[in-house]
């Protein structure tokens, strides 16, 4: 796979300035831009796309979500997804601006090839998630209404802080039970998935590891992952609560990141040619998980 980093990073580093110019703390002016930013980037793209406002545990929840595309309403779904709110006190650069900026990056570089897609075996939903920080709380409601809609869903990815890198050894850390199991360094990306999702754990990683110069990493957790709660900490285990195959793909958060929950999660922090090919590798694992035949030319994302 060929690529030029330079135009997506710059254009991942834009996405992010401007979102996490301020905390986007539900209720607040900078929570409505950050909305807007992405239904505006999501409807350019050529998704069709609507906030769904509604109350979830009391709190307004205001999910930004795009109809399934391509329309065959035969074919599965795959939903992609990645929260937008932060803390109090926290730009929220890394969690999770990184994220919500490359999923507008796919659906810049999906838009124009789900239209034309004759052979997709399947549908994208894109959503960008609201009070995760709140206890998951606009993802819980999407894959709620999914279960009641007796929805086909092939498969649910959480994008979850997706831009921090720390290259010096011993940056890494793990939970107790996972020490000495995985790198020490923090420079690859992680895919969390339970058992039962192991076809889609399979095809997501394999998308990413086609990406030259990007460490992956992988687990499968046992059941909905209780066993091991920080495989938990994202919009996946709404779906996996819900029965759904999902994973979460993730820099490892606070096991990495200092910055976590931080007024210091700013984008100077960000490692953006790492962010760029972390982009890369989710469009690419996306086209996989659409079935379509032949293979993408990945340069055009840029």
């Amino acid at each position: 796979m060929q690529m030029d980093d330079q135009n997506l990073r710059a254009r991942l580093q834009k996405h992010v300035e401007f979102l996490a110019a301020a905390p986007r703390v539900p209720g607040t002016v900078e929570h409505a831009q950050a909305r807007d930013h992405i239904a505006g980037a999501l409807q350019q793209a050529g998704f069709k796309t609507r906030v769904e406002s509604a109350r979830e545990a009391g709190q307004a929840c205001l999910n930004v979500l795009t109809d399934p595309t391509p329309g065959d309403e035969d074919l599965p779904l795959v939903v992609i997804g990645a929260h937008y709110d932060s803390v109090p006190d926290s730009p929220g650069a890394d969690d999770n601006a990184s994220a919500v900026a490359a999923l507008l990056e796919l659906a810049a570089w999906l838009g124009p090839r789900l239209k034309t897609c004759g052979s997709c075996q399947a549908r994208i939903p894109l959503a960008g998630y609201d009070l995760e920080e709140y206890g998951l709380l606009g993802s819980a409601r999407h894959s709620r209404l999914l279960r009641q809609a007796g929805t086909d869903l092939r498969g649910m990815i959480s994008l979850e802080m997706l831009g921090f890198t720390d290259l010096r050894p011993g940056s890494q850390m793990m939970p107790v039970a996972l020490r000495g199991m995985y790198p020490d360094v923090g420079d690859f990306i992680g895919v969390v998935g339970n058992e039962a999702s192991a076809e889609l754990l399979h095809i997501v990683t394999s998308g990413l590891k086609s990406v030259p110069g990007l460490p992956v990493e992988l687990i499968a957790v046992p059941g909905d992952g209780r066993l091991l709660g920080e495989t938990r900490l994202s919009d996946h285990s709404s779906f996996w609560d819900q029965g759904f195959h999902a994973l979460m793909i993730t820099d490892t958060s606070f096991f990495r990141n200092p910055h976590y929950h931080k007024f210091s999660d700013t984008p100077d922090t960000l490692d953006f040619d790492f962010l760029a090919r972390v982009t890369t590798g989710v469009c690419a694992a996306a086209w996989n998980l659409l079935g379509a035949s032949g293979n993408a030319d990945m340069r055009r994302l840029f």
